[in-house]
């Protein structure tokens, strides 16, 4: 496997150890047992005849077809992306932050970041790469901006904090 990705390079996504973790043992398990029993159940699916009728058998193709667009993914996620500790508290935001802000006049909590890193929690997750998240890259807290819509017009935000994101 390729090294990670280093901090500076601005494509590279910062994921916690816990995330890296996480997701190089769900990438073991579909590159390897996982692979193998989807293999299996198209096998004996296609033993069973008429692959025209056979539902078991188009299922199995099917989740054979996700699991390789995943096991892409996080074979890619993991080569670009960082392990580190959390990034720290001064308030400015970056991946890997918990943000509160007013955006359209609407209070939001949400993790700064990759939604890999959130993993069960509920919390809503914008990128880096999205709209909002080149607009508030980088801001501090008390920091007044916008970032245009997609319609055009210009939405205001007002970062009231930015704390690491714990778990």
């Amino acid at each position: 496997m390729a090294t990670h990705a280093h901090q500076t390079d601005e494509n590279a996504q910062w994921l916690t150890q816990e995330a890296y973790d996480r997701l190089k043992s769900e990438l073991a398990h579909l590159s390897g047992p996982g692979r193998q029993e989807i293999v299996d159940r198209i096998e004996s699916a296609r033993e069973e005849g008429d692959l025209k009728e056979n539902g078991g058998y188009h299922a199995a193709k099917e989740e054979q077809g996700k699991a390789e667009a995943r096991i892409r993914y996080l074979t890619s996620l993991l080569e670009n992306s960082y392990v580190g500790e959390a990034p720290a508290s001064d308030g400015t935001v970056m991946p890997g932050m918990v943000v509160t802000a007013t955006i359209a006049g609407n209070e939001m909590r949400f993790l700064f970041g990759n939604r890999e890193i959130a993993g069960d929690s509920d919390l809503q997750v914008y990128s880096a790469s999205s709209p909002i998240g080149e607009a508030i890259n980088g801001a501090k807290a008390g920091d007044k901006l916008s970032y245009p819509a997609p319609n055009g017009k210009d939405i205001p935000v007002e970062i009231h904090s930015a704390e690491p994101f714990t778990g």
